[in-house]
Parts: C-alpha cells; sequence; structure tokens
C-alpha cells in the first residue's frame, strides 16, 4: 500500500525537518511526500533537496492557506491512501506500518483517525475519547484532527477543503477544515473509524497565555463556531459547545488564573461569534500547483491493501 502524504508548511523549516526526519525512520517504507510549500521564497529548497536521496518527495507550491494547499496537493497524489500531517508534528516509527495493518483488516472502512500526543510540559488540543469506535457527527471534535487522519484515495479525492476555514484563510474562521470536510464526507454515508492507539505527536502549546495566543483562540473558536452552524447542528449541542469554555473560564477565574480564564473566554467568544454570523457561498478551491523537486523512482515493499 502507497502512501502520499500531503504536507502543508508556511514559516517554518525546523519542525518540517523534524517531520521528514520521522519519515526516514519509519518501518513502513512504502510512501511518497508531497511538501506544499506556502512560503513566499525558497526557505524549504535546500532541506528538501537533502531529502531526496532517502525519501520519494515532491515540493509543490501552493498561496497561504490551509485549506487552500490541501487543495493543491489532492489532485496530485498517487497512493491509495493520504495522510494530513501538521509541519509541526512527527510520527512514531511504527506509525505507517500500524495504519497499513488497520487498512487491511478493514477493507470496509473509509479512513482512520487517532489521537495527539505531546511531550512533558505542553499541552494537549483537545480532549481524546479513551475508547474506539465510529466518528460521528457528535464525537468528532473528540475523535479526529487532520495530522491524524488518514484516508483512501479514492475517496479523498472527492472532495476539496473549504477554503474560508482554516489557517491563512483569509477570514476570520482560522480553524474547523477537516471537520467540515470529515462532515461532508461521512454524510454521503463513508466510514470513519477512531482508534486512540494511533497517535501522533505535534508540538501542542506551552507557555504564557500572551495575547496572541487568546487571539488564535479566538479565530479557532470562530472557525469552530462557523462548523457547527454550516452543518446545522441542533441548539443542544451548539449549548454545550460553548458551555464548555465557558465552565473553564468560571473555574480558572476562581482558581486565581486569569490569564488560562481569558483564554477559555476567548474560545467560548469566538465560538459564539462564529456561530451567529451568517453562511455566505465559499469560493471555488484553487487547483494550479508548481512542481518544483525531482522524485526518485518509487519502489513498493508490500502488496496492495486497499
Amino acid at each position: 500500500m502507497l502512501y502520499s502524504i500531503l504536507l502543508a508548511t508556511v514559516d517554518r523549516t525546523r519542525e518540517v525537518n523534524q517531520f521528514l526526519s520521522s519519515l526516514a525512520r519509519q518501518t513502513w517504507r512504502d510512501f511518497e511526500v508531497l511538501v506544499i510549500d506556502q512560503n513566499p521564497d525558497d526557505r524549504l529548497e535546500g532541506l528538501v533537496q537533502s531529502y531526496s536521496a532517502l525519501l520519494p518527495i515532491r515540493r509543490l507550491r501552493s498561496a497561504r492557506g490551509h485549506s487552500r494547499a490541501f487543495n493543491i496537493g489532492l489532485p496530485q497524489l498517487r497512493g491509495e491512501v493520504v495522510a494530513f500531517p501538521d509541519d509541526d508534528c512527527w510520527y512514531g516509527p511504527g506509525l505507517l506500518q500500524q495504519v497499513a495493518d488497520l487498512f487491511a483488516a478493514h477493507p470496509h472502512w473509509s479512513g482512520i483517525t487517532g489521537r495527539e500526543v505531546v511531550e512533558p510540559g505542553f499541552t494537549s488540543g483537545g480532549r481524546w475519547d479513551a475508547n474506539p469506535g465510529l466518528v460521528t457527527r457528535h464525537n468528532i471534535f473528540r475523535r479526529a484532527i487532520s495530522f491524524s487522519t488518514f484516508l483512501r484515495r479514492g475517496v479523498a479525492q472527492q472532495y476539496r477543503f473549504d477554503e474560508t476555514l482554516g489557517v491563512g484563510a483569509g477570514t476570520p474562521w482560522g480553524a474547523g477544515e477537516e471537520t467540515d470536510y470529515l462532515l461532508r464526507l461521512m454524510a454521503d454515508g463513508h466510514v470513519l473509524r477512531y482508534d486512540p492507539a494511533v497517535t501522533v505527536w505535534h508540538q501542542g502549546r506551552s507557555g504564557p497565555y500572551t495575547v496572541e495566543v487568546q487571539e488564535k483562540a479566538r479565530k479557532y473558536g470562530m472557525g469552530m463556531g462557523r462548523v457547527l452552524r454550516k452543518h446545522g447542528y441542533p441548539g443542544w449541542s451548539v449549548a454545550y459547545h460553548l458551555a464548555r469554555p465557558l465552565g473553564g473560564a468560571a473555574h480558572a477565574l476562581f482558581a486565581g488564573v486569569p490569564g488560562k480564564a481569558r483564554y477559555h473566554w476567548s474560545v467560548f467568544a469566538g465560538r459564539l461569534d462564529g456561530w451567529g454570523q451568517p453562511l455566505n457561498p465559499s469560493p471555488q478551491p484553487t487547483m494550479e500547483h508548481v512542481e518544483s523537486v525531482q522524485r526518485p523512482q518509487l519502489v513498493s515493499n508490500s502488496e496492495d491493501l486497499s
């Protein structure tokens, strides 16, 4: 089974090196890497070239935007399974083997999702479900995130990411693109399975609750609120997703941690604002690409498990 790994990246080099290094250590060797470069300069050219002898790697260019970058990459992939890592995550050595085994054992699954793990001193971005099971509309926020999602190509290429959602979109909605994408996929009957044993290392968050962190939290909250409205979540579900950060703000305030309280309030205010804004038609996805790195020949070391 050949993986196509879509690495959308901007403003980072050290983290990209860390991710590519983790790919070089994979026990499963049947994959290609598409580095979707959103930088206005060539800061990644030397790094990508340095891995070209180790990995089947291609570099594509994209305008800024997480969703735009994925839409550039999706038509270009050749693998049976596609992965969507963040540029500040990395894989354990056995991850691709583990996911390949799951796809082989369950041919009716359209996709597999896992959970985030972080190093000591860092905070995970979500509360992950401890139990495996199907991903549904109502548990997706605890069972799916882009960098731990793996989809069969025949399913993934049927859909495009909403380019008004996500980091770099140029809109107030700074998150939610993968949730929207997966919700549309599931609405058409595709089966996604969550397994907490599938883990992806992620940089996570550490340090003080700065103004920048709080602004980011508000934008992420607005993205989630937008998705709740776009997909017609019922009032009780919207209320639940508003109550959680509101409760977190109250708890932090009473605990004497005002910075954390403001952080949770920013999440609450963002979700409320994002949900309350009217929906407008999304622009057509951007499909142009530029390929700038020569790719080595792909050699398969396994049978097709799709």
